[in-house]
């Protein structure tokens, strides 16, 4: 038996994952532990749970794999407050205490956070090594094109690959200080919005404004090129050199201050959204083409914290060259922890994959599950109200009437997902014929911006009925946007 435990931390959403003889046993992110969102912490909670799922010790372990190397990262760091000096004191000066205390002694901090019980190797995977291990091992493909698309990892911000049986290539690169994922995070500060984790209210934003600014943005600030490669003109970022993400430049291009984080939304940020993501969707498309040309492949995987743009997805799927898109579900850095794991036993010591429909991502439910036992005497300490179904047909059809009802119910079941979607084990379901719905749900369930969308669910049969999807496409991980087929629009 070879047991390998993946861990991404130390930038946010720390993760854990258990990988034994090639098999996914156990994934979840600590925040799902600590209650600390986009927690960045060594994922102590994770790892237990883990251990546990496997039912293994720290000392029973045969590799830890951590999904960077903070050694490059140091010395990109570095390179990037020389080249200038003295413009990126301040922000050198808030970041280097903790490299100094923590990132640069990695391996004693790892061991610390495993209680000091492992002795053995660990193991430190590029960044986007560590992306496109998650996103191709775990797929159904024997071959296939990788792209990996992220703020940034050492000094790789986006990667071309292949994937081929156990192993991966990667070919092509776009380095720091350019970045997709940097650029739309830009956007998101320049919209109000908090960066690494307010990117999907962006995306949630763009539908309701025209993408007025996409020509500038193309003209002044970013060169992109046929083959989705491109140049951005630092001079209106501050990200290198400052602690915020634009410069004086980039406020008076786009013609005002930053917003305010608690002032209200106006046209403009819809607008700035909208053109921010028309642009990136014209990037990843790019890119997508160029991939097919380059490595001939009918299959794409894709990961990176970019890989949740599900409108830019949905297009690539749509638009695009290749036959079959996966995507990981925990696309962003917590999936670092499982390819870190993954690349360990299939590159490292060139152990074989075994193909399995749908894929080897389990549904992505990886996470802990709880007895009825546990959930009763849960509820019961709680004071809360209850009573318990005598079968699963009672429940659903209960189920069934409360949202038919207009009522809003907390959905429960099974092993709570791995990634940032909510894919039916830990969901809120409501109706979505209802025209109150989404207010309902985001105003006085999740107390959060009214704008925000919701994830359709549809049974398999009823797809092509519903959404302009390709025939016979799966959508499982609430990762593709399709649009709604004319005579099942609600009017407005």
């Amino acid at each position: 038996m070879t047991a390998i435990l993946g861990i991404s931390a130390f930038y946010h959403d720390s993760a854990a994952a258990l990988v034994v003889d090639g098999e996914i046993v156990a994934a979840a992110q600590e925040e799902r532990f600590s209650r600390k969102k986009h927690d960045d912490r060594f994922p102590t909670h994770a790892v237990e749970f883990c251990l546990s799922e496997g039912g293994l010790t720290p000392d029973q372990l045969d590799y830890v794999g951590f999904y960077d190397k903070p050694l490059t990262t140091f010395e990109r760091l570095l390179e990037t407050w020389l080249a200038f000096v003295p413009a990126g004191y301040r922000s050198f000066r808030k970041g280097i205490p903790v490299w100094l205390k923590q990132k640069l002694h990695l391996p004693k901090e790892l061991r610390r956070g495993l209680g000091g019980d492992y002795s053995g190797r660990f193991v430190f995977t590029d960044h986007h090594e560590s992306h496109a291990a998650s996103a191709f091992f775990p797929s159904p493909f024997e071959e296939a094109a990788i792209l990996t698309l992220d703020g940034v990892g050492e000094w790789s911000t986006s990667c071309l690959g292949v994937g081929r049986d156990n192993a991966i290539e990667l070919m092509k690169e776009i380095r720091f200080p350019h970045s997709l994922g940097l650029l739309y995070s830009a956007f998101t500060y320049y919209t109000g919005f908090r960066v690494n984790s307010g990117e999907y209210k962006v995306m949630g934003l763009a539908p309701y404004g025209s993408p007025i600014y996409k020509d500038r943005l193309l003209e002044h600030v970013i060169d992109l090129k046929e083959d989705g490669s491109f140049r951005m003109d630092m001079s209106y970022f501050n990200y290198c050199q400052g602690l915020t993400m634009t410069s004086e430049r980039f406020h008076q291009l786009f013609e005002g201050p930053p917003r305010a984080p608690e002032s209200d939304l106006t046209q403009r940020e819809m607008d700035l959204a909208a053109s921010v993501q028309a642009v990136s969707e014209e990037i990843m498309l790019r890119m997508a083409r160029y991939a097919y040309e380059k490595t001939g492949q009918k299959n794409l995987v894709m990961a990176g914290g970019v890989a949740l743009n599900c409108v830019g997805n949905g297009r690539i799927l749509r638009e695009g060259p290749f036959e079959n898109v996966w995507i990981q579900p925990a696309a962003g850095d917590a999936g670092g922890a499982l390819g870190t794991a993954q690349f360990i036993w299939h590159q490292l010591l060139k152990r074989p994959r075994t193909l399995t429909a749908p894929d080897m991502q389990q549904s992505s439910q990886l996470g802990p599950s709880y007895s009825g036992d546990e959930i009763e005497r849960v509820l019961a300490s709680a004071g809360a109200k209850f009573a318990v179904a005598e079968d699963d047909n009672q429940l659903c059809e209960q189920v069934a009437e409360l949202i038919a009802d207009e009522n809003v119910v907390g959905w429960f079941q099974g092993r709570m997902e791995f990634g940032p979607r909510a894919l039916g084990a830990r969901s809120i379901l409501g109706d979505a014929r209802s025209t109150k719905m989404q207010s309902v749900m985001n105003l006085k369930i999740k107390f959060r911006e009214s704008f925000r969308p919701f994830a359709p669910i549809v049974l398999r049969e009823f797809v092509d009925e519903y959404f302009q999807m390709r025939k016979d496409e799966d959508s499982p991980y609430m990762l593709l946007v399709a649009p709604v087929q004319e005579e099942r629009r609600l009017p407005m």
